[in-house]
């Protein structure tokens, strides 16, 4: 398979994409441009963590559900969930029912809103490596480095939860801290 491929509106674009509408559109708006706010980056943290496991594409549609049922991610106020949220968020059938997944967000967020305004961001950002070189395929894309594998344990150790390397990683990509188009993909111009 090309590490490239054309899409129906004729644009060279990373191989994934394939051709859904939605990841077409997530792929040359979003992943791989740099994004900062601690509302914004613990939107995407929580979204990698319910992915884990599955496909980017089945959070990517489900990702205006998460949004509403998570109160747009605002840590201080998803923060304050309980047991009667967890039980609701269990029976909503637009998002991951995952209670360990759920659980973490909420417990995640009660972290971020104990830190002061800009810290998430600056932490996260802290391990965004400084130089990078573009994969010229996807066999260059690593799951893991050594990156993302300090900011897992970093998090971990301020008790984060569903923030291992691969995620950690993932959420670098989708944040631009890493831009991993393959060459010839027309975001990698």
């Amino acid at each position: 398979m090309s590490d490239i491929r054309l899409g129906p509106d004729g644009v060279a674009r990373c191989a994934w994409v394939g051709d859904d509408t939605e990841y077409r559109r997530y792929h040359d708006e979003e992943w791989g441009v740099p994004l900062h706010g601690d509302r914004a980056l613990f939107e995407k943290m929580s979204l990698e963590g319910f992915q884990a496991g599955l496909s980017w594409i089945t959070i990517l549609r489900k990702r205006p559900r998460f949004r509403e049922v998570f109160a747009g991610f605002e840590p201080e106020v998803v923060a304050r969930y309980y047991d009667a949220d967890v039980e609701r968020l269990m029976g909503d059938a637009g998002i991951i029912r995952n209670r360990a997944k759920i659980l973490a967000t909420i417990s995640n967020a009660r972290l971020v809103a104990e830190m002061d305004d800009g810290d998430l961001d600056a932490f996260l950002w802290s391990f965004a490596p400084a130089t990078w070189r573009r994969p010229a395929t996807f066999a260059e894309v690593a799951a893991t480095t050594a990156e993302s594998d300090a900011m897992s344990k970093a998090l971990r150790k301020r008790g984060f939860r569903f923030v291992g390397p691969t995620t950690m990683y993932a959420l670098m990509q989708s944040a631009g801290m890493v831009d991993d188009h393959v060459d010839g993909c027309w975001r990698a111009a």
